[in-house]
């Protein structure tokens, strides 16, 4: 799933992602993806850091996945309830 996000970064950096989009052929969304990617892979590297264990506790849940999935089917259901009914 996409998610918009904004950050305040130097013209430069902004130019910089622009021509290499044109360059490569491909998206500002792209470029940025990759660069956090290489980014991310050489920090784990270089300081023995497990980005995905750092974030596993988003998804470590004491409910069942059938119960969260039964929360999230109400959930909908309800919100098509009150914006239909």
């Amino acid at each position: 799933m996409d998610k918009v996000f904004s950050a305040r970064v130097d013209e430069s950096v902004v130019n910089r992602i622009g021509v290499l989009a044109r360059e490569l052929h491909t998206t500002k969304k792209t470029i940025i993806e990759r660069a956090i990617d290489l980014f991310s892979e050489k920090v784990e590297k270089e300081q023995n850091v497990d980005i995905l264990d750092l974030t596993y506790g988003a998804w470590d849940r004491t409910e069942s996945a059938q119960s969260t999935v039964r929360e999230a089917r109400r959930t909908f259901r309800d919100s098509m309830t009150r914006h239909h009914g």
